[in-house]
């Protein structure tokens, strides 16, 4: 798999309008931020300038908007910045605001992306590390008929359908195939309101900055002219024909199907929230705030209960190392040479095959009529590959070995037996200092962990 580096922002860039909801004046702070930092809100207009992690479990609320809260801290209408953030790749950035919610802006991602573009994007040292989808996902609400489908595929793309009671957008659908074209086909699409809900949202504490400039306005419902000036009195439009349905806006749609667009533009910014970018197809049918995010919480309950996710074994491909190289790397030999092949390699961490079979010496002992592979040759291939990865890295390598200094933290989870193919992740944990290396390894089948160790090595010229 490729590695792709983090991005942070080059200088920092400021924006100010006004809130949608509290209608009050904003300014909001975009900031470079190091690695493996992700996207955090601090609120400066509060004491000790609380922090929220802009993370999925955050979320408090989704109506009309999604709200991140922390104790009783609260930043709402965060999607459109966040989809800003995440569809230009950024992964590090500090975003601190004077008021409980991001400016509306013109309704849309456009002015972020504007804003980002710029000032210019940075790369990082680091890695990204994407959430890759492995198999079907779903989540749905019958009540409204909703449903997103999450489907493995080799980057992150939307197919969007919605559906609402209306003649002017009854069935839409926005497709979005590459993130590269979210700016021109994606960015610019506004936020829409039917007439009908604006009295109900504002009864609510909700839209007091509300208005033509910031979002699309429906009207479709016939009411008295009476009724209708009221309300647009409230927003602050014109006086419009009560017997002309149709959009209140003057200005003509960015696209034929906008609000379908917009529609797509929330569930990016919903899913930045994961905290990772994300390798998969979103099927979405009639998708929403709420929707989005019981999709985003379930995917970060994923992240938490596996903290790597198993690495991607694609038998057809071309191993970076294979059996050859690997004996001109370490010094192990039949019938001890307990790694295949190396499928992957970075700066952090290296992914190593062990095909187990029934002709393993150590089964006719271990156990004659149950054959398990054990525990303590899981580990020993775990440092081998440990030792390829340190050695690799050194100039003429065959004139040195690594050699156990210490092993902690040992866990079996299942057994591995004949027909298994493990296979093995390790990462080092600490810079190699005085020829010493710290390393963690885990060994999957399929998805499931099956074992794992740290230990520590010590790399030694050959005599």
């Amino acid at each position: 798999m490729s590695q792709i580096k983090q991005k942070t922002l080059k200088k920092n860039f400021i924006l100010t309008g006004i809130g949608l909801h509290t209608g009050k004046k904003i300014h909001v702070n975009f900031l470079p931020a190091p690695e493996n930092h992700g996207i955090i809100i601090k609120r400066i207009d509060l004491e000790d300038s609380p922090i929220i992690p802009a993370l999925a479990e955050n979320v408090t609320a989704t109506q009309r908007g999604t709200v991140l809260s922390r104790g009783n801290v609260h930043v709402s209408t965060v999607e459109h910045a966040m989809a800003a953030l995440y569809a230009l790749g950024i992964d590090n950035c500090l975003i601190e605001m004077d008021a409980p919610e991001f400016p509306i802006l013109d309704g849309s991602a456009h002015k972020y992306v504007e804003a980002i573009n710029k000032v210019g994007v940075e790369e990082q040292s680091a890695y990204k590390d994407f959430y890759i989808v492995r198999r079907k996902i779903e989540v749905c609400d019958p009540e409204t008929g909703s449903k997103l489908t999450l489907l493995p595929d080799d980057r992150f793309s939307i197919n969007s359908f919605i559906e609402f009671d209306s003649q002017y957008i009854h069935n839409q659908s926005a497709t979005i195939e590459n993130m590269e074209d979210f700016a021109s086909e994606i960015a610019p699409a506004r936020t829409f309101v039917f007439v009908r809900e604006i009295e109900q949202l504002h009864k609510a504490g909700l839209i007091q900055g509300g208005s033509l400039d910031n979002a699309i306005v429906l009207y479709e419902e016939k009411m008295s002219q009476e009724s209708l000036d009221e309300l647009a009195e409230l927003i602050g439009v014109p006086p419009h024909d009560a017997n002309e349905l149709g959009y209140l806006n003057k200005e003509k749609l960015v696209f034929q199907n906008e609000p379908a667009r917009h529609k797509l533009l929330d569930i990016i910014g919903d899913m930045a929230l994961v905290g990772k970018p994300i390798k998969g197809r979103i099927i979405a049918t009639r998708p929403g705030h709420k929707i989005n995010n019981q999709l985003a919480r379930l995917l970060r309950r994923d992240i938490k209960l596996n903290e790597v996710q198993p690495p991607i074994y694609d038998v057809n491909k071309k191993p970076l190392l294979d059996i050859n190289q690997i004996r001109e790397l370490i010094p192990h030999r039949f019938p001890f040479l307990l790694v295949d092949k190396i499928i992957e390699k970075t700066d952090k961490y290296i992914v190593g095959i062990k095909n187990v079979t029934v002709n393993e010496p150590y089964f006719t002992g271990h156990f004659p009529q149950e054959p398990v592979m054990p525990g303590v040759l899981q580990v020993e291939a775990m440092a081998q590959i440990g030792g390829i990865f340190v050695l690799s890295g050194l100039d003429k390598p065959e004139t040195y070995s690594t050699y156990f200094l210490k092993i902690d933290n040992v866990k079996f989870r299942r057994k591995v037996v004949p027909g298994d193919t493990l296979i093995l992740r390790v990462e080092m944990t600490t810079e190699i200092r005085r020829g010493i290396a710290t390393m963690r390894g885990l060994a999957f089948i399929g998805e499931k962990v099956v074992s794992e160790a740290e230990f520590t090595a010590q790399i030694i010229k050959s005599k």
